[in-house]
């Protein structure tokens, strides 16, 4: 199979697209635009593979990716390309709407277009995949039980919004012009070459080079944690077997408050690096709670777990310890981002 991955130098693109190339035969042809969030570092390890194409391209520009559907016909599409920052959303909308939904407009109509002109075997096995995020059904409160495949979409921030409106666009273009299209809504990602904005790759660099660890309001806030590598697997698993038409809610059963994972890193690294002024639970730092801070997201992952054949291999506390070691292994990438790119400075707090 032929899967055009769209931001495939991007976090959870770049793990399909390592898996893609060490687990399968399949052929990448990777579509990023190469934003602040993305590296080419990420995939750098199978980029000489002959079955690996990338395509520096903004889905936003409808000519450009008509043409990469000519020249390198895919018989898939996993669309992962988004902005995902929910503090970025609060400081700068627009830049969400454009990517998240204007974007997935353009390349659903760009698929269309090419799906409408295959032969009839391929153009019934064709996919087109929509990575989106379980924030688009709000929050839930204590005793809640999980989200589900139809839970209702209640979302509550710019980015979430801006999910919500392109998941509803894919499935809007499979009811109305039979384009075989289908949705993955995923838990919070975590693991290796993780931009260090999102709370596990912050907290870990700042803990490592003994800086503050914020934490927003109480810590309270209740996160459904996946290892990157395990979703990986399944959105492979998916664009593989899924049906058009469906969705699958994936996730690992692992939820934490964001206290106990601020916590479970200090001890990770405590361990792996003793810092000699003492554990690094005394950094920990009580901050200005975020905007309209949604309490709790949790998945049942039940239908995707037997519709893919599916489990998470990793439970939170492996999967930290993986994440803690490989930022410990890794400093030089993450430095030159701190350099460069991003400080680790607070962001959303613009209202």
């Amino acid at each position: 199979m032929r899967i055009l991955v769209t931001g495939g130098c991007g976090f959870i693109g770049s793990a399909v697209v390592r898996h893609l190339m060490t687990a399968t035969n399949h052929t990448v042809i990777n579509v990023d635009c190469m934003t602040y969030a993305a590296s080419e570092e990420t995939v750098a390890a199978v980029a000489g593979n002959e079955r690996y194409h990338f395509v520096k391209a903004n889905i936003v520009n409808g000519a450009e990716i008509d043409r990469i559907f000519e020249q390198h016909q895919p018989d898939a599409v996993m669309h992962l390309a988004a902005e995902s920052h929910v503090d970025r959303s609060i400081d700068g909308p627009g830049v969400f709407i454009q990517t998240n939904v204007v974007g997935t407009y353009t390349l659903l109509e760009s698929a269309r277009r090419y799906w409408s002109a295959l032969p009839g075997d391929r153009r019934d096995a064709f996919r087109f995949h929509h990575i989106s995020t379980d924030e688009v059904f709000g929050a839930l409160e204590h005793g809640d039980p999980p989200f589900t495949e139809t839970t209702p979409y209640d979302p509550r921030s710019p980015y979430s919004a801006s999910k919500a409106a392109s998941d509803h666009l894919v499935r809007a273009w499979h009811h109305t012009y039979g384009l075989p299209t289908f949705v993955t809504n995923t838990t919070n990602n975590y693991g290796i070459w993780h931009f260090p904005e999102k709370l596990i790759p912050l907290v870990t660099i700042n803990a490592i080079e003994g800086k503050e660890l914020p934490v927003y309001g109480k810590g309270e806030n209740v996160r459904d944690w996946l290892f990157v590598e395990d979703h990986a697997e399944a959105l492979v698993k998916a664009v593989e077997v899924g049906n058009p038409g469906e969705t699958y809610a994936i996730g690992a059963r692992q939820p934490r408050t964001n206290l106990e994972v601020v916590k479970a890193i200090c001890s990770v690294l405590d361990e792996l690096s003793p810092d000699a002024a003492g554990p690094r639970e005394q950094l920990i730092r009580y901050v200005s709670d975020r905007p309209g801070h949604d309490f709790r997201y949790e998945i049942d992952a039940t239908h995707a777990e037997t519709a893919l054949d599916w489990t998470a291999k990793h439970d939170f506390e492996t999967g930290i310890r993986r994440t803690v070691q490989w930022y410990l292994d890794n400093r030089p990438w993450w430095e030159a981002i701190r350099a460069r790119r991003y400080t680790g400075q607070r962001l959303g707090t613009s209202v």
